[in-house]
Parts: structure tokens; C-alpha cells; sequence
């Protein structure tokens, strides 16, 4: 009778298989530690640098933003060029992990 037969070696390519997927999943993700994503607000007044898993690195204020007497509104522009930097990351993270799906860790299989 053709078609799947169990056996041994269908799980263990299986597994040969997954294992490499998992291998390539995580330097991918590894990756990503490096990838350097810039956010900004105000034309580029406020910079803010993270990787792509959104770990902020740095801050760059132009001091035309910085006024003593509207805190507020740089608190708001710093904010807005986070968002826009985790906008960005999001978008990274999705082209280079979205091929993998929501296999994390397939499962708990290995």
C-alpha cells in the first residue's frame, strides 16, 4: 500500500528537520539583537535608537525641543519617536520571524 508508513526513520527526519528549523529560527533571532532600528519625531529633533526587539540604546534631543517651560511636549515627542522606533522594529521583526510562524519552540517537541 503506498503512502506514509510509520516508522523510525519518518520520525526521526522529522525531528532532523525541526531541529534545524529551530537552529535557524534562533539566529535569526539572534539577529536581531544587532539590527539597529531609529525612531524619530519632529522631522529628526528627537531620535531614538533600539534594536529590533525594541531595546532603546539611545536618545538624541535637538535642544530646539527642549524647553523648561513645556516639558510636556517634549515628554510627548520623546514618546512619539518610541512608538514610531517599535513601529519600525515590529515591521523587521515580522520579515525576519514571520516565516516562522507561532512555532516558538515547536511545541515543546524539542
Amino acid at each position: 500500500m503506498a503512502g506514509f508508513k510509520p516508522g523510525n526513520n519518518n520520525m526521526q527526519g522529522l525531528m532532523r528537520q525541526a531541529q534545524k528549523m529551530q537552529e535557524e529560527m534562533e539566529k535569526t533571532a539572534a539577529l536581531l539583537d544587532d539590527w539597529e532600528v531609529v525612531g524619530t519625531a519632529a522631522g529628526e529633533a528627537v531620535v531614538v535608537y533600539m534594536n529590533a526587539k525594541k531595546i532603546i540604546d539611545g536618545i538624541e534631543l535637538d535642544e530646539s525641543v527642549v524647553d523648561p517651560t513645556d516639558v510636556e511636549m517634549l515628554e510627548d515627542l520623546i514618546m512619539a519617536a518610541i512608538n514610531d522606533g517599535y513601529a519600525k522594529a515590529d515591521k523587521v521583526y515580522e520579515e525576519k520571524m514571520g516565516k516562522y510562524g507561532d512555532m516558538g519552540s515547536l511545541g515543546g517537541m524539542i
